[in-house]
């Protein structure tokens, strides 16, 4: 029976799968390259996170994590112009999804043994990382750094406060959740009120 952090990372998968198929709609690509990018935003995260482990990427163990993207996909190509309309709700759900990588992939690495630090910075890799590649593979500068949006920063702090309740002897799916729950809200924040990091003193914003 699934387990309750796997049921959340299938959730953020799918949600970051929609983000990689409707990037594949705006660049005019074909199911197969949907597909692909859907796929490489939804797992890439957590494969780098499994590889940096040494385990078998959990992507590679089970049906429904390969599954979860072709269905997502299957949803953009049928009804894309429905799903683009809901954009701004694709976005609550997309740092929805941040938040979810982020606390379940700090929880994996402590369970394998890596100190807090470490494990913060890995669960940061995983919730970032699938973008990266979507943006990367589809010919774009990665969000994360050319709009100066704080995607990273919502990501570090969900999985510091996930490692941190764990290194105080807290455990349990409400802890995951609740670190997952400040990733988003910070996440929902920085969009709503447009908070950006800063640029190099003396560089001019992008206009």
């Amino acid at each position: 029976m699934t387990n309750v952090p796997e049921l959340l990372d299938l959730i953020g998968i799918f949600v970051f799968a929609l983000s990689g198929a409707l990037m594949g709609v705006r660049k005019r690509l074909d199911v197969v390259g949907m597909a692909v990018l859907a796929e490489m935003t939804a797992l890439g995260g957590g494969v780098v996170r499994d590889l940096v482990l040494n385990v078998r990427p959990a992507a590679f163990q089970s049906v429904g994590y390969v599954l979860v993207p072709l269905v997502a996909t299957a949803i953009v190509f049928f009804w894309h112009p429905h799903v683009a309309r809901v954009m701004p709700a694709i976005l609550v759900l997309d740092a929805a999804g941040l938040g979810l990588f982020c606390s379940v992939g700090t929880l994996k690495a402590l369970e394998y043994g890596l100190s807090p630090l470490h494990a913060t910075l890995l669960g940061v890799a995983t919730g970032v990382g699938g973008g990266m590649l979507r943006d990367v593979l589809a010919g774009e500068i990665p969000t994360l750094l050319y709009d100066r949006q704080l995607y990273a920063v919502p990501a570090l702090v969900g999985s510091a406060m996930m490692a941190g309740l764990s290194a105080m002897g807290l455990h349990g799916w409400p802890v995951t959740l609740a670190s997952a729950v400040l990733a988003f809200g910070l996440r929902i924040a920085a969009m709503r009120f447009r908070w950006r990091a800063p640029l190099a003193r003396g560089v001019a914003p992008p206009e």
